[in-house]
Formats: structure tokens, C-alpha cells, sequence
């Protein structure tokens, strides 16, 4: 039986890809394995977001090779982001790659890797390499990544709804390898909800590269709802589906209907990925982001409104092209209104192709630097506080089973996205909300000790019937 090695780099869409590509190959006889020296394919979904993930892609298929000497016919293979980017350039850059393939042929994949091993075995020695590039856009590439590689105690799960960004940040390479947006029919998702929480999922993350645009330009508003709320009405019907997550949403796209949707939907969790990038107007408008921090900092406080103790986490780029000191302390001031419950600070990355890259003013990395420790300083500090006034509180964690650093012990989150350890049978308790009394915090993480296994959930929509009375402030 033949072997697959994938490894995932990037985000959150990736792992998803990599899961769909990998069940793939499953149905076709192959199996997965962790050891590439027992591999006949080796795979690698590459990530283009920064130069960083790049390198280290590419630093990683280079050691992969050495595993030729050993099976002169086996397989290797770049897919996903920087597959897409970079074509066949790639060929030239890793001389012995047999497959570049972009991100909307995750669905060939298996095919071509079936394809080239059959040619290396009928091929003389002198002939092993045919190489295929397979980066062309395809007509409804997004409904092809709709399965999943089934996982013992698989509490968690992404759920692809759309692909493509039609937004063009000025330093996102995402458009130009993604494509432009394309949905899923709602109907396609919620079967593939229904599938899953037979599978023993009970918390789902809809993802889209800016999921509250989703079906936009394919489907219709009715009754004055988007596509997305009308997405998340239908998931929530889904019995079974304990909670439902989404990530990212943009500020152009977060409406009223969104935010009311907070009132009525219980199932949605108590947090919001919300991306800010800059809390300088300037630079934000540098970067094409079409809204002013005003706005992104009135759409925070009507969230915290609809939807109490809602914990918002953020992105954040320090360093982009011309910003000044005076813009840097503006996202700070942002930081500190909002409160943030957590943030991914970064370092402004030149992008080939991207409009920012060829901008003046390009910020010294030594600035970057003390910018990204100073404000990650800062939102330490807060997330900090917050976690600490957790201990003595009571919450509700999905319990999604081991934890990953102490296999006799279990972990979940929390609705607002926090991470617990507790003590109890992953057997028995993997997949169900709990009531767990939090005794101790460390850093990111909470400790506490279980205190019933009841879901809430009745709770939270008497709940959440009693904040509705709040959509006249909204």
C-alpha cells in the first residue's frame, strides 16, 4: 500500500486544503505517514503570506530530497499558496520537483501523483522526471474541498465555505493566489455540517479568506439578511452542532444583520476574529483598507453590546511602508480601547507583486522590531489581566480531549476562545461542553477543575432572548 507525507504550512484555509488533499489520497489506497523516509509521495502546502514561510518551504523540500538516493521513484510535490505564485519557477529553484500545483487543483493532486509514479515505473532510470505544473484557474474550485480525514475524538472542525479575496490589500499576496471570491451553496455546507456531527464534531469554524462576504455575488439578501447570516441561521439548525466559530471577517462587510445575529444565534461563541491591521487611519488607507478606525472601533463596542463579555482578537501589521511614530501610537491607542483579548502582531513583509513592496519609505527592520515587541508587550499585558480575572469564575469549555502537552491531561476552550487544562476521561467527556471552575492562570492558558458536564445550551438561548430587548441600541 502506498504512502503519503504532507506538511502544512500557513494558515488556517491550508490545514483545511491539506486535510481535503489528504483524504484524497486515503480513498485511493494510499496512507498517511509522519516519516518521509517512508514515503512514496512527499507533499508540502506552502504558504506565501510572508517571505519567512517561503524560505522555510522551500528549506524543507531541499532536506526532503536527500530522500531520493534511497527510492529514486518517489514523488515530490509543492501545492497551495507559493505553488501558485511562483509556477514553474519553482522547478528551477528545486531541480528534482515533480509537481507544482495551485490552489485551485487541490482535487487533482492524487491524480497527478498517481500519474507521475506510474510514469517513473515505466520509465527508463535515465528518464524518471516529467514534471507537472497545474496552476490554471478552475470553475468551481471551491466546492471541491468538502471532505474530511475522520479523527478519533475529532471534537473541532474548519469547514470551507468560500475561496478567493476580490479586496487587493496592498500588501496581500492572497488575491493573486487565491483568485477572486467564490461561495459554496449554503445547502452543499450544511450537509457537510450534517456529515461531520455523525462523524462526532460538535464545534465547526466556517472559513473564508473574508467570510462575511461570502456569497455576495451569487446569492441574494432576503429579509434584509446577507448570505453569510443566512449561512449561519442554517449551520445553527444543525442538530448537534454545539458551537459555531467563523474567521476572518472584514469591517466592510461586519452589518447590522451580523451583529444581531449575536442576539439570536446562541450557538455562535462568546469571540470574533476581527482583523484591524492599523489603528492609523493613514496607513490604513496606504494599505486599501476601505473603512476608518472609527469605524472598526464602533463595530467592536456594538459587538460587546449585542453579545456581553464577547472577547474581539485581532491582526495587526507594525512597520508597513511610511508609517511614522505618531501612526505607530495611534494603533496603540486602538489596542488599549478595544481591549483586545488577543492579537497576532507582525512585521511588515515586502510581497513580490504586491503594490506595498514597491512603496518609498520602506521601514527599517530594526524599527519593525522594536514596534512589534513594544506592542506585543502591551497586548501581553492585557490578555494577561483579562486571563487572571478568569481564576475564581466559573465557565463553559468544549472539551476536545488530550491535551497536547500532557496526554493525562484534557484540554478545550472556552467560548471566548481561551484555552483550559482540567482532569477527567477523554472518553467520556471528549466532544461535551463542561462547566469547569478555573483555579489558576498561566500566561495563555487556564487551569480549573470540572464541575458539571451539562450543556448550557437551553440556558444560553433564555439568554440570549433577554439581549434582543438591546437591538434598539444597535
Amino acid at each position: 500500500m502506498p504512502k503519503v507525507y504532507l506538511r502544512t504550512f500557513g494558515c488556517q484555509m491550508n490545514e483545511r486544503d491539506s486535510e481535503q488533499v489528504a483524504q484524497m489520497f486515503i480513498e485511493r489506497g494510499f496512507t498517511l505517514t509522519s516519516r518521509p523516509d517512508d514515503a512514496d509521495v512527499l507533499l508540502m502546502n506552502t504558504c506565501s503570506v510572508r517571505d519567512q514561510a517561503e524560505q522555510k518551504a522551500l528549506g524543507n523540500m531541499r532536506e526532503l530530497g536527500r530522500h531520493r538516493k534511497s527510492n529514486p521513484q518517489r514523488v515530490f510535490g509543492m501545492i497551495g499558496c507559493m505553488a501558485q505564485s511562483r509556477g514553474s519557477q519553482l522547478l528551477e529553484e528545486i531541480p528534482f520537483l515533480d509537481l507544482v500545483a495551485g490552489t485551485q487543483k487541490y482535487h487533482k493532486v492524487v491524480d497527478h501523483c498517481v500519474d507521475l509514479m506510474r510514469a517513473k515505473e515505466e520509465a527508463d532510470m535515465d528518464d524518471l522526471r516529467r514534471p507537472i505544473v497545474d496552476v490554471d484557474d478552475e470553475k468551481g474550485s471551491q466546492n471541491t474541498i468538502r471532505d474530511h480525514v475522520h479523527k478519533d475524538r475529532g471534537v473541532s472542525e474548519f469547514v470551507s465555505i468560500m475561496q478567493g479575496c476580490n479586496m487587493k490589500c496592498t500588501f496581500c499576496i492572497v488575491p493573486y493566489t487565491r483568485g477572486p471570491e467564490r461561495a459554496r451553496p449554503i445547502a452543499e455546507i450544511v450537509e457537510e455540517c450534517r456529515i461531520l456531527v455523525d462523524q462526532g464534531v460538535r464545534e465547526v469554524t466556517l472559513l473564508g479568506q473574508i467570510v462575511n462576504l461570502y456569497g455576495r455575488h451569487e446569492f441574494p439578501a432576503v429579509d434584509d439578511k446577507s448570505p453569510f447570516v443566512q449561512l449561519l441561521e442554517a449551520v445553527h439548525e444543525v442538530d448537534g452542532i454545539k458551537r459555531i466559530r467563523f474567521t476572518s471577517p472584514h469591517p466592510i462587510g461586519y452589518k447590522s444583520d451580523l451583529i444581531e445575529a449575536f442576539t439570536y444565534l446562541p450557538k455562535l461563541v462568546d469571540h470574533v476574529h476581527f482583523p484591524m491591521q492599523s489603528g492609523s487611519n493613514r496607513v490604513l488607507r496606504l494599505m486599501h483598507r476601505p473603512y476608518k478606525v472609527e469605524k472598526f472601533l464602533e463595530i467592536c463596542a456594538r459587538m460587546k453590546e449585542a453579545r456581553p463579555g464577547i472577547a474581539i482578537s485581532t491582526d495587526i501589521i507594525v512597520g508597513f511602508p511610511g508609517e511614522t511614530d505618531e501612526d505607530y501610537l495611534e494603533t496603540k491607542k486602538a489596542v488599549e480601547t478595544v481591549q483586545f483579548d488577543q492579537a497576532f502582531v507582525f512585521r511588515y513583509s515586502p510581497r513580490r507583486g504586491t503594490p506595498a513592496a514597491d512603496m518609498e519609505d520602506q521601514i527599517p527592520e530594526r524599527i519593525k522590531e522594536a514596534r512589534n515587541q513594544d506592542l506585543l508587550a502591551l497586548v501581553d499585558s492585557i490578555v494577561e489581566r483579562k486571563n487572571n480575572e478568569h481564576v475564581g469564575r466559573t465557565v463553559e469549555v468544549l472539551c476536545e480531549g488530550p491535551s497536547r502537552y500532557n496526554k493525562e491531561r484534557l484540554t478545550g476552550r472556552t467560548g471566548t476562545n481561551r484555552i483550559a487544562i482540567f482532569d477527567g476521561d477523554a472518553d467520556e467527556l471528549a466532544g461535551e461542553l463542561l462547566d469547569i471552575h478555573i483555579s489558576e492562570s498561566s500566561g495563555y492558558t487556564l487551569y480549573g477543575e470540572i464541575v458539571s458536564a451539562a450543556s448550557r445550551t437551553s440556558n444560553r438561548v433564555a439568554a440570549s432572548t433577554l439581549q434582543t430587548k438591546n437591538l434598539a441600541r444597535l
